[in-house]
């Protein structure tokens, strides 16, 4: 990695309020120019943690431009290029092919010896673990456990209709449809959301004496309804579940139910369409179909709060972006990306390393509900 012309005493890495603070001195970072490369300006969860990247970075002194790459992989390494001819020093990259291996060592070639800091959408597709991390010492990835919003998604689910089965059934058939917006096909955290939000709740159901949940529409045998464009949009939500509600009504005895969805924009878009047709308007009068999304957006928060939708899971935009400026810093200091890595993991709860890895940073998820 190349030095960078900076002295600083030993890093003691304290969390205060969300963001990274330093002990002791802080480190020289008058060197850096840092090239944050975003898949899509357009994403509802990446916006609010861009705010909060450019403010700490900022804070901080150190020296950044953004680059949109509209969700074109192509136009990401033509960014990338560009930047390294331009001079830029440190690469910060949230990859607009997520889980690609090829994606993601076509973006190293062209850093050559700069060091990269992959972010929030994944390097490594499912057995491809370590082909990308273990093979670069200049590079980390930093982001969630796939697995784990998933997981916690699931578990509110399922518990929260076991609370309110009989409400939630509205055709009193003892069994609760459902209806599955997915964001990104290729995406890994996509794929663990869209499994186990139904695995998980289906467990809770079944050790309870309750069925499993059942796909609205059976001939969907994928159980999922897919955004076209893999941006995850509220739009895509909308016009599905629009057309959704004009077959699947409680008119017609058939009513889906309930909506799990891979993020929060998604909700939001389920939201706006079922809202089109009188339900989930927080009135407390009209029927409330639950709504479960990924993120914690403020606009799902406020949703929340306006009883028109029911859960999520916190994905931390603040300590992602904490998590970013830290190793910044470490490599400011002349850090190696490893130690730089872990500094940052030893601050605070909310981050942790990963298993078998030196360069793999997670930060965590955390249920949402009110």
């Amino acid at each position: 990695m190349k030095k960078f012309l900076a002295i600083v005493l030993a890093l003691a890495m304290v969390m205060s309020l969300g963001a990274v603070a330093f002990a002791a001195e802080e480190p020289d970072v008058s060197g850096l120019k840092v090239g944050v490369f975003w898949y899509a300006f357009s994403d509802a969860f990446l916006s609010t943690v861009r705010a909060s990247l450019n403010e700490q970075l900022e804070e901080a002194g150190i020296d950044y431009d953004d680059f949109d790459a509209n969700n074109t992989q192509a136009t990401q390494l033509e960014q990338v290029q560009t930047a390294v001819t331009n001079g830029y020093n440190v690469l910060v990259v949230n990859l607009v092919t997520s889980g690609s291996a090829d994606a993601a060592e076509q973006i190293l070639q062209a850093a050559g010896d700069l060091p990269v800091i992959f972010f929030n959408r994944a390097v490594e597709g499912d057995g491809e673990e370590h082909t990308v991390l273990d093979a670069h010492e200049n590079i980390s990835f930093i982001g969630t456990d796939a697995p784990e919003a998933g997981h916690m998604q699931g578990q509110m689910i399922g518990e929260f209709l076991m609370e309110n089965y009989d409400e939630v059934d509205l055709n009193g058939d003892g069994a609760i449809s459902y209806a599955m917006f997915m964001g990104d096909a290729a995406n890994v955290e996509a794929i663990y959301r869209t499994q186990f939000g139904v695995e998980d709740a289906d467990a809770i159901l079944t050790e309870n004496g309750k069925p499993a949940l059942v796909y609205f529409n059976e001939s969907n045998t994928d159980k999922y309804q897919l955004d076209p464009n893999g941006a995850w949009s509220s739009a895509a939500a909308f016009d599905f579940m629009s057309t959704n509600l004009a077959e699947y009504s409680e008119a017609n005895g058939n009513m889906i139910e309930l909506v799990i969805a891979n993020n929060d924009d998604m909700a939001i878009g389920a939201i706006s369409a079922l809202q089109a047709v009188g339900y989930n308007m927080g009135d407390g009068e009209c029927t409330k179909i639950p709504v479960f999304g990924v993120d914690a957006t403020q606009v799902a928060q406020d949703a929340i709060a306006a009883d028109q939708m029911t859960g999520t899971v916190k994905q931390d935009n603040v300590g992602m972006a904490a998590a970013i400026t830290g190793v910044l810093k470490g490599l400011a200091g002349e850090s190696t990306m490893a130690d730089a890595v872990s500094a940052v993991a030893e601050s605070d709860e909310m981050f942790s390393v990963a298993e078998g890895f030196a360069n793999k940073l997670f930060v965590a998820y955390a249920p949402f509900t009110a």
